[in-house]
């Protein structure tokens, strides 16, 4: 295998940029994460044969290039839903975001080249356990960088593709989902130690991973669940093409409908619809002309159909935008969800935090619309944010439950995903997955998983085209509605669990381990220095 890797390293920027592609293979839908441990160790040898930092940072941002267009090239099937754009704008705009975000491994790479030609004075010749933990740590740092940078983009963290190994995965409620990310990191460094005969570290490496294994088989084998109410999950399978078209209306609505009646057996539930599933507004005050085309011309009208759908002690929680008057006039809106007891009043909203750059919102206007580009969502007139993760309490039948809500793309911000002061029964997490085609939906459920894990709550996620789903606390997929499927599910809720400790300290605790491993790469020059 040395000879393999010898190979490999002739050819460093076609092997980062090929290895980058096929490491992709790691996340769903195809969840071959052996493929992306191999490329990670191909990575780490040829940024370790780099001759200087700047080299391995080219060799960094190529493997990022692959990566990340193979990883992120469901955003190109968004682009067919915006006729003010042409198609082929998305495979570009596919391989631009990838140029970007291709910065953020190209950071991890230079920065433990940097530390590994410092820590290798120390260290015994041929050692390459200072580069692996220096690349395991870098890589942390620069994930953490990337999911609030500009906004941040965390789509698709490297730990994501053992979201299904739950014994592995259960390393998030200790390290977070960007110190899982930096164990992988580490797993791909044995293949390398294999191949260089390093058996001595390979061992040792083998049995903290086999601890972890050990750790994450305390999770039972049969989920838990609540007393309460029970949960009324609606996927009324509408394509994104129809959402919007003049007279469907009323054929999506009863979509809604059809799988949202109480059943026979049922006693008072909460019913949840996707994101954005009402083209209806329901809070009064707006002025007339926003309510002409709804039910009784008015939000009135609007809440009384919905309450034909639901009984005494039922709830509904739905996806239904929002719109900011200033004087009269029409200045934004906001992508909100509202919750409606069976008599028609409203509960509470929450209002949309973390937006989605060119989606719901487009930056620089003045720039990007004389160049042709639109928002993909429809209309011209930007969403505003929220204040951030709440906790909405509502009352079904005589049990209050707390409800976390996380809409669509908010739920991938590790750490940031549930209200701290208000600890929530469960997330809510309605989406509209239609926009991102085959591959978008089961990478969005992945990283779902992942915040189960991490904060310790159940997730349920409701979409109009799959995957709708309930997770339990430890991450495990308790029912699923399939992808392009309309259905409901009926289901408990599984059982929260205590705070763990990612809940309790967020994002300290995957820089301090990543800041950890840095220091033990450099711990080889710290005994050097002390012994001369």
């Amino acid at each position: 295998m040395h000879k393999v890797f010898a190979f490999f390293s002739k050819y460093p920027r076609w092997t980062a940029l090929i290895a980058g592609a096929v490491s992709a293979a790691g996340f769903e839908p195809w969840g071959v994460w052996s493929l992306t441990l191999l490329c990670f160790a191909l990575l780490i040898q040829v940024v370790g044969d780099a001759p200087n930092k700047r080299r391995a940072a080219m060799i960094g941002w190529l493997f990022g290039v692959g990566h990340f267009s193979v990883g992120n090239n469901w955003i190109a099937v968004a682009f067919t839903f915006q006729a003010a754009m042409p198609i082929w704008l998305g495979y570009f705009a596919v391989v631009i975001l990838a140029l970007y975000l291709a910065v953020y491994p190209a950071i991890a790479a230079g920065g433990a080249w940097w530390v590994n030609s410092h820590a290798k004075r120390g260290a015994k010749a041929g050692s390459h356990i200072p580069l692996i933990l220096a690349f395991a740590g870098c890589w942390t740092i620069s994930e953490w960088l990337r999911s609030w940078a500009f906004t941040g983009f965390a789509w698709n963290p490297l730990a994501v593709v053992w979201q299904s190994q739950l014994e592995l995965a259960r390393a998030t409620s200790l390290l977070g989902t960007y110190g899982l990310s930096a164990v992988v990191v580490a797993t791909s460094g044995l293949i390398l130690l294999a191949g260089h005969r390093q058996w001595r570290p390979l061992l040792t490496g083998v049995a903290v991973l086999a601890g972890l294994w050990l750790y994450g088989l305390q999770i039972p084998t049969t989920p838990r669940f609540q007393k309460g109410p029970r949960l009324n999950i609606v996927q009324p399978d509408i394509s994104q093409a129809d959402k919007y078209e003049p007279g469907y209306e009323a054929i999506n609505f009863a979509k809604l409908a059809m799988n949202s009646r109480r059943l026979p057996d049922q006693g008072p539930r909460l019913l949840l619809w996707p994101e954005a599933a009402l083209p209806d507004y329901l809070e009064d005050g707006y002025p007339y002309r926003y309510y002409y085309s709804q039910p009784g011309n008015s939000a009135a009208g609007a809440r009384a159909r919905l309450t034909t759908l639901m009984q005494d002690g039922d709830v509904l929680v739905t996806g239904a935008n929002r719109l900011v008057i200033e004087k009269g006039r029409l200045v934004a809106a906001r992508n909100s969800v509202s919750a409606l007891d069976s008599n028609g009043t409203l509960l509470g909203h929450y209002d949309k935090a973390h937006l989605v750059p060119y989606g719901e919102y487009l930056p620089a206007p003045w720039l990007l619309r004389p160049l042709g580009l639109a928002r993909l969502v429809p209309g011209d007139l930007d969403f505003w944010p929220g204040p951030g993760p709440q906790t909405l309490t509502v009352k079904v039948g005589d049990q209050p439950v707390k409800v976390g809500i996380q809409i669509c793309y908010e739920i991938i911000f590790s750490g940031q995903v549930v209200d701290s002061g208000k600890r929530p029964d469960f997330i809510f997490n309605p989406s509209n997955d239609a926009w991102f085609g085959t591959i978008g939906p089961p990478q969005h459920l992945a990283q779902a998983r992942l915040r189960a894990i991490e904060e310790g709550l159940p997730v349920v996620r409701a979409t109009p085209t799959g995957i709708s789903a309930i997770i339990d606390a430890n991450g495990r997929i308790v029912q699923r509605l399939a992808l392009g499927t309309a259905g409901r599910i009926d289901a408990r809720l599984p059982v929260a669990k205590a705070p763990t400790l990612f809940a309790t300290y967020g994002n300290i605790l995957p820089v301090g381990f990543a800041l950890l491993l840095i220091a033990g790469a450099l711990l080889p020059l710290a005994r050097h220095r002390t012994s001369r």
